[in-house]
């Protein structure tokens, strides 16, 4: 449904592979049609509102950077809808309907894989959910970390720390080791999705501290493409990673981030108990978070949305 320039939930008469928190994936046979919503989530709760143009955002941001990093490992992207016509490319005669234009731009055509249940973790600096933790228990994804480490410092080592993958609204959950090798099918296997994750993350941190960015963290999601471990999903997102202006860090304190923190900021000021149903974003909040997710794209790309 698209409501004053909002994509809220996309319909379309095909069969449904799945449909996430922002995502919505079709099943063209051999590959998949992803569509990314306006949707926004906080605290694993979605919204009843949108941000105007997050979809694309995250849409042309994740092309941007499979098609950079496509030299590290190989990913499941084949090409972004610039015109919706370009599904009959994927579709048989019988199957081709009228296509919707909002598909333009926040939808892209990606090969089918078989995912890993698992969420890849890097974290290059002190932030977030490791920083509560670290302050609780002196630990990160527990493991021991040293002592004095301060909010927002720079780690001295990328770490990986996978969690499970929360389904149907669930959390994501911590994974020891011996979790994660059952989960992916053994120790190499393992080993290869720390490396690749970490040398993703190291890449897209070089990129973008030569645009004034400090990328804090961020997550990963792989699966297998006959046997080939393939990136899937996004990439260096302001969904998946905090995005820090160089100018404006300061260590010691939580940063100002070019994702949802206004969303977070507000929803945390209402006293929300963070189930169902979440309060109605104001029309500042809503306008404050567009601009930092174009503004991370601007930054990232050295363009602006197609108009």
């Amino acid at each position: 449904m698209k409501d004053n320039n909002v994509l809220l939930d996309a319909d379309l008469p095909l069969p449904s592979f799945i449909k996430g928190k922002v995502r919505d994936t079709y099943d063209l046979g051999e590959y998949l049609l992803i569509i990314a919503s306006d949707r926004i989530s906080a605290f694993d709760v979605i919204l009843p509102c949108g941000i105007p143009n997050k979809g694309e955002v995250l849409n042309r941001l994740s092309a941007f950077w499979f098609e950079l990093t496509a030299d590290i490992v190989p990913n499941h992207f084949i090409e972004v809808v610039e015109d919706p016509a370009q599904l009959d490319n994927y579709l048989p005669p019988a199957r081709r309907f009228a296509y919707p234009n909002w598909l333009t731009g926040r939808s892209m055509i990606v090969k089918k894989v078989d995912r890993f249940p698992i969420e890849c973790i890097v974290r290059g600096y002190l932030s977030g959910s490791a920083w509560a933790e670290y302050e609780l228990n002196g630990t990160i994804s527990n493991m021991a970390m040293p002592s004095g480490l301060e909010h927002s410092q720079q780690l001295l080592h990328t770490l990986f720390t996978p969690t499970t993958k929360g389904e149907d609204g669930g959390h994501d959950e911590l994974m020891t080791m011996e979790e994660l090798t059952v989960a992916v099918g053994g120790d190499k296997m393992v080993r290869l999705l720390e490396k690749t994750s970490v040398d993703i993350f190291d890449f897209g941190c070089a990129y973008a501290r030569e645009r004034d960015l400090i990328i804090a963290d961020t997550k990963f999601e792989f699966g297998l493409d006959k046997g080939v471990l393939t990136l899937i999903d996004e990439i260096l997102t302001p969904d998946s990673s905090r995005f820090w202006d160089t100018a404006l860090y300061k260590l010691g304190q939580a940063q100002d981030s070019y994702d949802k923190q206004p969303v977070r900021d507000f929803l945390e000021q209402q006293g929300w108990n963070k189930m169902p149903p979440p309060p109605m974003l104001p029309s500042e909040v809503i306008a404050k978070t567009q601009e930092r997710y174009e503004t991370a794209y601007y930054r990232i790309t050295g363009y602006k949305l197609p108009a």
